[in-house]
């Protein structure tokens, strides 16, 4: 298995990570991992908070270069999956199914944000040259301060306090292990992530950055394209940022 190396300090895991990787070969599997990060960075340009000693903050290198860069959001599909099995792993059967992945990467417990995940690739010709995976996860922390809307730990699902390393370790191997399948016998990821998200079934309320609107989740394109169907039967497709769901 690649290192596990870790940083006291850090601004951001993926920051140290891509500039490692631009000065030399770095194996691809190494995670780059610290307790805490001055600027940890999130989707759409947020911060991502953490408390000191508490959660998860890491990044991981792949080298998916049999991957079409028209089809990068196999990565996003591969990462996300490998977390959610980690983490349901964590849950007694109660509480497995509660655990789904909210387009594009986002895990959630319930109505509630437990991971967060920001991918970025580098792309040569029509593949991807590497990507650098950014991940954080809320463990053991039980108070957060900043004005996220929904936020959650594992401890506050369970009650139970986790060993930060042992959990790493288990999340890289458990990536890898989903990376290499989907290598070895072309695994269907799609239809398993589809089955694995947030509001996977009926009809609930999304916004378009103009109006609210009813619609349930069709399909998940190769691409990442979020395709909707409405109450009244129109089809509606999204990228990422064009459409956000409404949280109750």
């Amino acid at each position: 298995m690649a290192p596990l190396i870790y940083l006291k300090q850090v601004d951001s895991t993926n920051n140290y990570l891509k500039g490692w990787v631009s000065q030399q070969k770095v194996e691809e599997g190494t995670v780059i991992y610290t307790y805490f990060q001055s600027a940890g960075k999130g989707q759409r340009g947020n911060s991502w908070e953490s408390e000191d000693g508490k959660n998860i903050l890491f990044s991981i290198v792949l080298y998916p270069d049999m991957i079409d860069a028209n089809e990068q959001f196999i990565v996003s599909q591969i990462v996300s999956l490998a977390i959610v099995e980690v983490i349901q792993s964590k849950l007694d059967t109660k509480h497995k199914d509660s655990i789904t992945i909210k387009w594009p990467n986002d895990i959630y417990w319930k109505n509630k944000k437990l991971c967060g995940i920001l991918i970025e690739n580098s792309l040569i010709g029509s593949n991807i040259k590497e990507s650098i995976i950014g991940i954080g996860i809320n463990i053991n922390q039980t108070k957060f301060e900043s004005n996220a809307p929904n936020p959650i730990s594992l401890k506050q699902i369970t009650g139970l306090d986790y060993e930060l390393e042992t959990l790493l370790a288990e999340l890289q191997k458990k990536i890898m292990e989903y990376y290499t399948g989907f290598i070895n016998e072309k695994t269907n990821l799609n239809k398993h992530y589809k089955d694995t998200l947030f509001r996977n079934k009926g009809f609930h309320l999304y916004n378009d950055g103009k109006t609210n609107f009813n619609a349930k989740i069709k399909d998940i394109e190769p691409s990442g394209i979020l395709v909707l169907e409405t109450e009244d039967g129109e089809i509606r497709r999204f990228a990422f940022k064009e459409v956000s769901y409404i949280l109750n």
